[in-house]
């Protein structure tokens, strides 16, 4: 099934890594340490959940793959590996899962390594992030023109941010996933990462921010914390946010200023906000600017935005809706398996009521082409 004769490309997909992905391919060096599955009956609720040094709290597999479930199933904790699906770390039962949701090809993000992501000590994170891409070559290399990976690097140097690219460009990957917050004293809008930009431009590699790779200290989502006010389910509200700081930082920072040809990615944040946040950067921009101390721009915030920002979304219908006060050619759709928030497997049945109102071209440009463009697919 495809909607109007378009098999889409998934721009935000998901592995579900299993037991040895970070044990078997992480630097010997750190193999007593890495990254492993146990059993956990602590909860009462038995299940597996994976072990990382640097978090108390061990990282159930409720959620990680419950796409397909009824929201009154989907629970944190009590789940174990054998009964998640397999086409989260299988790519033969993977292709069988894209074919059952209409979908051609997807671009491939971690699960645990988001929130490897938030790890303080730069030098195990690094090595847990290039198990990591180990692991995902040998995944996305079983199906090259349907699997479609990203590399992680952990950002601890700018130097070595360098390296990583050019590695993760020969391992044959897409673009990179970057944490939140880099491994240095200097956030991402610093010149000094000049280098580091100059490089994915040299490189071709679009740069990603996912949902959920913040330190856990600063994650509202995160157990124990009171990073939002009222019941938890409010915290839900506040993911997005992450990934709008970032994007007010590239822009106010004058990156993509210095760097016009950089293509940054918001993954999994939605995408129906985006022309609100245009108009606020706008305002402030044009209002406060004087008294902020933000020197005039070669464009105005908005501009930048429209031309070198992606974002990716799911069942956003208001996204679709909003066509015509952003820039379709930065949409992309997704369908985040095996995620619980994943459309998977009814994408067909909600894209066909969902973009109801856009032209044929539209449709192209979101459901495929913006994707295939952005990371030179074949």
């Amino acid at each position: 099934m495809s909607i109007a004769g378009i098999k889409a490309i998934s721009a935000d997909s998901h592995i579900t890594e299993p037991p040895n992905c970070y044990v078997d391919y992480i630097d010997p060096r750190y193999r007593d340490v890495a990254p492993h599955m146990v059993e956990d009956k602590r909860s009462g609720e038995s299940g597996d959940v994976f072990i990382v040094q640097g978090y108390a709290d061990p990282l159930a597999l409720g959620l990680v793959a419950a796409a397909g479930k009824d929201p009154k199933d989907l629970r944190m904790g009590g789940s174990y590996f054998v009964d998640l699906h397999k086409g989260g770390w299988d790519p033969k039962a993977r292709l069988k899962d894209q074919d059952r949701d209409g979908i051609a090809a997807e671009m491939i993000y971690p699960t645990i390594g988001m929130v490897i992501c938030g790890l303080a000590d730069n030098d195990y994170k690094s090595a847990c992030m290039w198990a990591y891409n180990r692991w995902l070559q040998e995944f996305t290399g079983a199906a090259p023109k349907r699997l479609y990976g990203l590399g992680m690097t952990a950002v601890s140097s700018v130097p070595e941010a360098i390296e990583d690219f050019r590695r993760i460009k020969e391992m044959g990957f897409k673009g990179v996933m970057l944490p939140a917050s880099p491994g240095t004293k200097e956030d991402y809008d610093d010149p000094s990462f000049d280098p580091l930009w100059r490089t994915a431009v040299e490189l071709g590699l679009p740069v990603s921010f996912h949902t959920f790779t913040e330190r856990r200290t600063d994650s509202a989502m995160a157990e124990g914390s009171r990073l939002f006010r009222g019941p938890k389910i409010s915290a839900w509200q506040s993911v997005i946010r992450t990934c709008q700081d970032i994007i007010g930082m590239f822009i106010f920072g004058r990156v993509f200023e210095r760097h016009p040809d950089l293509k940054l990615v918001c993954v999994e944040a939605d995408a129906g906000w985006a022309p609100h946040y245009m108009y606020r950067m706008d305002h402030v921009y044009k209002r406060h600017r004087a008294w902020l101390k933000c020197d005039e721009m070669t464009k105005l915030p908005s501009e930048f935005f429209q031309q070198n920002v992606y974002v990716t979304f799911q069942d956003d219908w208001v996204a679709f809706k909003m066509t015509d006060l952003c820039n379709p050619r930065r949409l992309m759709w997704a369908n985040d398996f095996p995620h619980s928030d994943s459309t998977w497997p009814w994408s067909q049945e909600l894209l066909e009521k969902h973009t109801e109102s856009l032209t044929e071209q539209e449709k192209t440009w979101i459901l495929r082409d913006n994707v295939k463009e952005l990371y030179n697919l074949n």
